[in-house]
């Protein structure tokens, strides 16, 4: 079922489509009529987490809203008072009930469809692999190596594929679902880090 917003969150007025300037110009945005709030419609913050064991092997799971056989990152959303590190942290152990022993920031991407900012880490965890105690939210798990895992074109797929190409590896794709193409879109593989966008310059350093 989808969700949208359609009352004022401080005077309960119904909200319309009302066009008023903002710093970039005029923009349409569900406003109240009443008291002006403004529903800004912003991305909500994705934590993910390619979850590495001791041997060198990743961590997938099944979502219980998924169709047999499709595995995916550890995921969740990022909490009012916490860091991203701290998110991805607490997700992994309550997901899996591993603890993190490191982490490091594999990318940022922005996930359209769902609206959505996908911030994604490369997180070594504590624990033999049959130690994994999956939340009520999975299903299943399994461990893959880098050589192994295919990744999915979209979301975090690309997080999956950046951390096989740190390895060393060129990443293979294949569709998440059937009937979707398998070909990673050319925008977002490969991962362009922001001082190899040509959108910007990268300051020189102060002597």
């Amino acid at each position: 079922m989808a969700y949208e917003t359609r009352y004022c969150s401080h005077c309960a007025n119904l909200l319309q489509w009302i066009t008023a300037a903002e710093d970039g110009g005029d923009v349409a945005r569900l406003r109240c009529p009443a008291c002006g709030w403004t529903h800004w419609g912003n991305p909500t913050p994705v934590l993910a987490a390619v979850v590495e064991g001791n041997d060198g092997r990743v961590l997938l799971a099944r979502n219980a809203q998924w169709q047999e056989g499709v595995f995916g990152l550890i995921t969740g959303f990022m909490e009012a008072g916490e860091s991203p590190e701290a998110g991805v942290c607490r997700e992994v152990l309550e997901e899996t009930g591993l603890r993190a022993k490191s982490l490091r920031l594999l990318c940022c991407s922005e996930f359209l469809r769902m609206n959505q900012v996908l911030i994604a880490y490369h997180v070594r965890v504590d624990g033999l692999p049959g130690n994994v105690r999956l939340s009520p939210e999975l299903l299943e798990y399994r461990w893959q190596t880098p050589e192994e895992s295919l990744c999915w074109p979209s979301g975090t797929g690309y997080a999956l594929a950046e951390w096989i190409r740190q390895k060393g590896l060129e990443p293979r794709f294949g569709a998440f679902r059937p009937g979707q193409s398998p070909e990673p879109d050319p925008r977002k593989w490969p991962v362009r880090y922001w001082d190899q966008d040509p959108r910007f310059v990268v300051a020189p350093q102060l002597t």
